[in-house]
């Protein structure tokens, strides 16, 4: 049975290094280091009869001064954003090319930070009945593996292989097959009927409705209780202990967070907000969980408007992190004031008020920081459901916003009339986003290749900004594509291209003589008086117009 976790040791392919820099090394430029010499220059007798090329010094030099190959890096750099990115290209899966390009995509990744999704839906009560009814998979394994190495830092520790029941459960979250880590959770429970992991599972991925997952976490929460109290009184006994302590920890935030989503999903939004704050004050170093993102939805969803401006007046700070509820939020309620009077008519002939103004600058804001929101909040695209990890800026934490507030919006009136007036007009002041930014930093190159990476192959990934092609490829394009169709008209209808080339010729050679006359007549015309050479001009050039 395959586990989770260990994707970069299964996928990732065997790499040539160079002693001193430690990148990938190309095949020209490791064969020609690997060849003699106490530099990597081969020699004359090492070589044979051929002489080196100066590409393949070049080639050389490059690699041996900056790391890569030149000819890759151009490639990489300038040629493939041209044209639209690795999509186009089809390598086999063994090739060195497809090597190449896996290796590339791994990198960018490592440099985009993937956050779990605060608000992530139940695998069994959500995803798994929206696979039964459409058929089709809403989470990638790339998704499910860092769910699943979460669920191993989270619900794990050193001290597990003094319990039995945590030794299974630890097994059971780097299984790969859902039937399997369902049976280890309820062996861990026939070891210890108060395993709270095992009923996290459970309630995860084994109960298919709402109720059913609730009534699991309840469970979980009586036994992580317990536990939690017993792991205070041995905290200060080992360190063993203390790492103990911050794992029953991290177990009872996680199932109160979940009992809060679920009373917030049955309806109960008032004692889903009271969890989310007494979690809040409990454990207030705990903010990397971005418990407050679930705090703010709720609110909304009570219409609470003053209780959401307090905790962004919190957490909308420049310390912290942004993230698109954040941002999107504050925009939300500053439109809320203006934009039930808005008028795009009446705002071009008055200008902006100062409300107005405050809630254009809100929205540039904000999509600055994910311009691909206002496309799902607008139903320019389609809707699917969120995964359980995002990518901040990206197409996925979009998606994520859109799921959950998009009916905030819809609720104000006017909200998405005012978003629609103004959300592109953000383009106008960050015109190279990957380059400079405005209200914060330049937009990162990597977000596309992560979110493919997160979302499901039948989703069309937003990409910003659009790579377009410059002017003189397109022309390039059509120039030799007509001029291979006439060659290709040529070879198959040589007669009737000969007749269409000698009618195109003799036109021409009869506007030209036609032309050389009128000239002639012209010269001719000198020597009569102004009024006759007006009329012989007209005449001419009537006479001309009618041939």
């Amino acid at each position: 049975m395959g586990n989770w976790g260990h994707r970069e040791a299964e996928e990732s392919p065997s790499r040539g290094k160079h002693p001193d820099c430690g990148e990938r090394m190309p095949a020209q430029a490791k064969k020609l280091l690997s060849s003699g010499g106490t530099a990597g220059v081969p020699t004359a007798a090492e070589s044979g009869p051929r002489s080196l090329s100066r590409e393949e010094i070049f080639e050389w030099w490059y690699f041996h001064k900056h790391g890569t190959s030149f000819i890759e890096q151009v490639s990489v750099s300038h040629l493939r954003p041209l044209m639209g990115g690795t999509e186009g290209s089809i390598s086999e899966p063994g090739s060195p090319s497809s090597s190449r390009e896996s290796e590339t995509s791994r990198q960018n990744l490592s440099e985009c930070k993937v956050w779990r999704n605060p608000l992530n839906l139940f695998r069994g009560a959500e995803y798994r009945r929206y696979t039964w009814v459409t058929g089709k998979e809403p989470l990638t394994y790339y998704d499910m593996n860092l769910s699943a190495q979460d669920h191993q830092t989270f619900f794990t520790c050193d001290t597990d292989f003094l319990r039995p029941s945590d030794t299974v459960m630890q097994k059971a979250w780097r299984e790969r097959n859902p039937p399997a880590r369902i049976k280890a959770a309820y062996q861990a429970l026939e070891l210890n009927n108060d395993c709270a992991t095992a009923y996290v599972l459970l309630a995860e991925e084994e109960a298919t409705t709402i109720v059913d997952a609730e009534r699991l976490f309840k469970q979980a929460l009586k036994a992580g209780e317990t536990i939690y109290r017993r792991s205070q009184q041995c905290q200060h006994q080992s360190p063993q202990h203390e790492a103990q302590l911050r794992r029953d920890t991290n177990v009872l935030v996680y199932i109160k967070r979940r009992l809060a989503m679920c009373a917030r999903k049955l309806g109960r939004i008032r004692e889903a907000v009271k969890i989310m704050r007494d979690l809040m004050k409990e454990f207030p170093p705990l903010t990397m969980l971005n418990i407050h993102e679930n705090l703010l939805e709720s609110l909304l969803e009570l219409q609470a408007y003053a209780d959401v401006q307090a905790v962004l007046a919190k957490y909308d700070d420049i310390s912290l992190p942004k993230s698109a509820a954040i941002c999107y939020t504050a925009a939300l309620l500053k439109t809320r004031t203006v934009s039930d009077k808005f008028s795009p008519e009446t705002a071009s002939r008055r200008g902006l008020s100062t409300a107005e103004i405050n809630a254009v600058e809100a929205i540039h804001r904000a999509v600055e920081f994910n311009p691909h929101v206002p496309k799902y909040l607008l139903e320019m695209k389609s809707l699917i459901l969120p995964p359980e990890h995002i990518l901040k800026r990206g197409d996925s934490e979009a998606i994520a916003y859109a799921f959950f507030h998009l009916q905030h919006w819809k609720r104000i009136e006017g909200a998405l009339n005012l978003l629609q007036c103004t959300w592109e007009g953000t383009f106008r002041m960050i015109p190279y986003p990957l380059e400079k930014g405005h209200l914060f930093y330049p937009y990162p190159s990597c977000t596309e290749t992560a979110d493919r990476e997160l979302l499901p192959p039948f989703h069309h990934v937003s990409v910003y900004p659009k790579k377009e092609l410059p002017f003189f490829i397109h022309f390039t394009a059509g120039l030799c594509s007509s001029t291979a169709m006439i060659a290709l008209l040529t070879h198959q209808f040589p007669e009737i291209m000969g007749v269409f080339a000698k009618a195109n010729t003799m036109e021409k050679v009869g506007w030209e003589s036609r032309a050389g006359s009128t000239i002639h007549d012209l010269d001719d015309t000198k020597k009569l008086s102004l009024s006759e050479r007006a009329c012989f001009i007209g005449k001419r050039a009537l006479h001309v117009t009618n041939i």
